[in-house]
């Protein structure tokens, strides 16, 4: 039988936004207007969960994730506890508030189904 999933970029059809909440990261991930639209916010919520995105984020293996479904804006919100430690002023991450998180969540190779791109 044929794989009906393409390995791609979850940002593919999937749009983010990410920042800080003092030592917490947020990002939020939701689909826009387009072909597909209400199959592929189906598949978002269905695809994300803590597990997927410690996956995604492999620095918050150990850590505490929420979710957060919001169906009727297409999103979900993602709050990933202790990611930045003490907060901006006593990080040292590349990224200390996670601005750069959810283009690289966008990033992240994961298997789509053919029938939504």
């Amino acid at each position: 039988m044929p794989d009906l999933t393409r390995n791609l970029p979850l940002g593919t059809f999937v749009q983010a936004r990410s920042g800080d909440k003092g030592g917490d990261a947020n990002i939020g991930l939701w689909v826009g207007q387009g072909p597909h639209r209400e199959a592929r916010v189906q598949w978002l919520l269905d695809f994300l969960t803590p597990e997927i995105v410690r996956q995604l984020v492999p620095e918050a293996a150990s850590l505490e994730v929420e979710l957060y479904p919001l169906p009727n804006l297409g999103a979900v919100n993602i709050l990933i506890r202790g990611l930045l430690g003490d907060g901006v002023a006593a990080s040292a991450r590349f990224d200390p508030q996670a601005k750069g998180l959810g283009e690289w969540v966008r990033s992240r190779l994961v298997h789509l189904p053919q029938e939504l791109l």
